[in-house]
């Protein structure tokens, strides 16, 4: 345990201000497939009773009209959020007749990429530049990859807690120069330790034969059932190098020591060509294929684990509002599906998630330059394929580390915090609300890794000698029989029907508020100035 963590921990324990961390505000964004009760991909389009697309706060897609997001707003309670986002679930179930909701990440019964339909926004100039991207991606890296579905936890500090801890660490720069800099610091111990989260919460060991579609792969992947690939050891198929992957990106120096160059080097993404990518050209009749061929065509195409991230103005660009205002939250994007929740995410693990990443706030966070983030790389790489295996090494500042031993040492740093929090939270008692519990129940996957989520998955797989497929739409089947059986916890089903009403009405006033063609209006969007 460093000097520094413990300093910390100790001075935090006995700050009069330590509850002002119970102020935590979090959110979530879960993906889900739309599919048919024989387990293939929706076709349909997004269905009318959810609204738009484009302008819903809590229901949209992502890539495909398949592929619905759902969001949370960010609150502090996260009895609160869960109750949202299982409102949020129902409601949308209700909605979509025999549909049912993919429990997993990894997409099955997908004979071919092109019954994956992009998203349509409608036809504004910003509905167009959405599906544009979408058709960008597609030809960038197939739409297949773009079939998977993800968790993303939005977590955000209390600016009490910030003023008090600035003041305790004796710093005196301006507060917002301050926070972008302390989420900066955590971002780069999230990046260092990631793999644990992926060891703990990754649920995708197998995938669908589809999903290679007549790619080559590296990896000696086993069969099971029919249609079925694993790794025996793996934890999350969907972070390894078949899933969200950029050959083009892997060369990139975006690092992480200080907000303009965090800013500097993803703006010289979007606006370096590829000529990987210019090669795409324009396609039948001169239409656009992408939106432009620079290696990321805009901020968002950057696939990391972690994004820092303050909330948008309308038609402003996420590196100019993070130049202009600072960091603001951020965006844990490593977590799988947890097909072992109807949502896709419990409340245990964002209390653990709270933990780590408040871990990576206190503890020391050296600078990283290009080869040292690779490093972080590899070492996910390592657990995303070979997590569970007994003996495996990681990099540790140069030397090899047996994962579990290293494991064991961030626990027993997690112990203190957790200790913290309960005192803060006044959970202690609670065993459901508990981070000291729930640092156990995680602890004991850590000795047994057939308790991990892939663990599970795996053994389920194995058990029946099933495939991937057929697992999932059991899950899903069972989800959905809940979630239609189940009550409205937080909203009402009147307030869903209205968002929806207001989301159509708000999208054809931004159709009729249109002035110029599209090419002029995505000529003026990337003509903005470098912030």
């Amino acid at each position: 345990m460093s000097q520094l963590f413990t300093s910390r921990i100790a001075a935090l324990r006995t700050a009069p201000w330590r509850n002002d961390i119970t102020g935590i505000r979090r959110g979530i964004e879960r993906e889900t497939l739309r599919i048919k009760p024989d387990g293939t991909l929706s076709q349909q389009d997004h269905p009318l009773a959810l609204g738009s697309a484009l302008t819903h706060p809590l229901i949209t897609t992502d890539f495909s009209e398949s592929l619905l997001e759902f969001i949370t707003p960010a609150t502090t309670s996260i009895e609160t959020t869960v109750a949202q986002l299982t409102d949020i679930h129902r409601f949308a179930m209700r909605q979509l007749g025999d549909e049912r909701l993919g429990a997993g990440s990894m997409p099955c019964y997908i004979a071919h990429q092109d019954e994956i339909r992009l998203a349509y926004y409608g036809k504004s100039n910003v509905g167009k530049m959405k599906t544009l991207y979408r058709q960008g991606l597609k030809n960038r890296y197939g739409s297949m990859m773009q079939a998977i579905s993800g968790v993303h936890f939005n977590f955000s500090i209390p600016e009490a807690f910030w003023q008090q801890y600035q003041t305790m660490l004796g710093d005196t720069q301006p507060l917002q120069e301050f926070i972008s800099a302390q989420y900066l610091h955590l971002i780069r111990n999230y990046k260092r330790y990631v793999w644990l989260i992926v060891y703990l919460f990754g649920a995708s060991p197998a995938m669908c034969k589809s999903f290679l579609q007549g790619r080559q792969s590296k990896y000696s992947f086993q069969t099971l059932g029919s249609g079925t690939l694993y790794l025996p050891y793996a934890t999350s198929l969907r972070m390894s190098d078949l899933g969200y992957t950029n050959s083009a990106q892997s060369s990139l120096a975006i690092t992480y020591n200080n907000l303009p160059e965090y800013i500097r080097g993803l703006h010289q993404a979007i606006t370096t060509p590829s000529a990987e990518y210019q090669a795409i050209g324009q396609g039948n009749a001169g239409e656009h294929q992408q939106l432009n061929s620079n290696i990321l065509q805009i901020e968002n195409e950057f696939y990391s684990t972690i994004r820092p991230k303050r909330t948008i103005k309308s038609g402003e660009r996420p590196t100019c509002a993070l130049a202009k205002r600072g960091v603001e939250y951020i965006e844990v994007r490593a977590l799988d599906v947890n097909p072992f929740s109807a949502v896709g995410i419990t409340a245990e693990q964002m209390r653990f998630l709270d933990l780590f990443l408040l871990y990576c706030l206190l503890e020391e966070s050296p600078e990283q330059d290009a080869e040292a983030q690779a490093v972080t790389e590899r070492n996910l790489k390592k657990v995303v394929t070979d997590g569970r295996r007994l003996n495996l090494e990681l990099d540790q500042d140069g030397q090899p580390r047996l994962m579990q031993d290293w494991a064991e040492e961030i626990f027993a740093e997690l112990s203190p915090l957790a200790a913290w929090l309960d005192d803060a939270y006044q959970s202690a008692d609670d065993p459901a609300r508990s981070y000291q519990s729930i640092l156990k129940q995680y602890y004991l996957s850590l000795l047994d890794p057939a308790r991990t989520p892939s663990g599970k998955m795996l053994a389920m797989l194995q058990a029946n000698q099933q495939d991937n497929g057929q697992v999932n739409l059991q899950l899903a089947d069972l989800y959905r029989q809940q979630l239609l059986a189940g009550e409205y916890q937080h909203y009402q089903h009147a307030e869903f029907m209205q968002m929806a009403a207001d989301s159509l009405a708000e999208q054809q006033q931004i159709e009729a508020a249109d002035t110029v063609g599209f090419d002029q209006y995505l000529q003026q969007y990337f003509a903005e100035k470098p912030c």
